[in-house]
């Protein structure tokens, strides 16, 4: 048997609260939701040290992600925002000197949004000591253990995103 943790004794303790508890199905979400609240409060702490707001660190992420430029809109897909409400956050890191706003290239009527080399460096440091949490953290696992968990949670993943009552199985 594995060394236990705190998790294992929560799950004793409601196995006879609720004879029906699957253990397994618990212990994995506890520990799921404990390890989500971790990589969380580190990169909460990054931002603070870094003084930089979350809203800011998402809208630099989504840029980083497409290169380094876009259009707002395209920032606003990806973070799942109406396109105005772009507008706010891209007005403050322009004043913070992380982005700028250039012509497009494809439309000149159109204008994109570009992150600056210290726009860069903010998302850089940040997502590096996230990164490296994750890495450290998952680094208990050896290679094909965290090929197997990235797996299995792919499975898990997709059946949260189905529907319930939708009993279809991954092909």
């Amino acid at each position: 048997m594995s060394e236990r943790d705190p998790v294992d004794e929560h799950v004793d303790r409601w196995r006879p609260v609720l004879p029906d508890l699957d253990p397994d199905v618990e212990g994995a979400v506890v520990r799921m939701s404990l390890l989500t609240r971790h990589l969380r409060a580190v990169k909460e702490r990054t931002l603070a040290e870094l003084d930089l707001q979350e809203k800011e660190f998402g809208t630099l992420h989504a840029l980083a992600g497409r290169g380094g430029r876009a259009a707002p809109s395209d920032i606003a897909g990806d973070l799942r925002m109406a396109p105005a409400s772009i507008t706010a956050r891209v007005d403050a890191l322009v004043r913070r000197g992380f982005v700028r706003r250039i012509p497009s290239t494809v439309d000149r009527r159109r204008i994109d949004v570009e992150l600056t080399d210290a726009g860069r460096a903010y998302w850089r440091r940040a997502i590096g000591v996230v990164g490296d949490e994750e890495q450290r953290v998952l680094g208990a696992l050896s290679a094909d253990e965290r090929q197997l968990l990235s797996d299995l949670l792919r499975r898990v993943t997709l059946a949260a995103q189905r529907p319930a009552g939708d009993a279809g199985v991954p092909g």
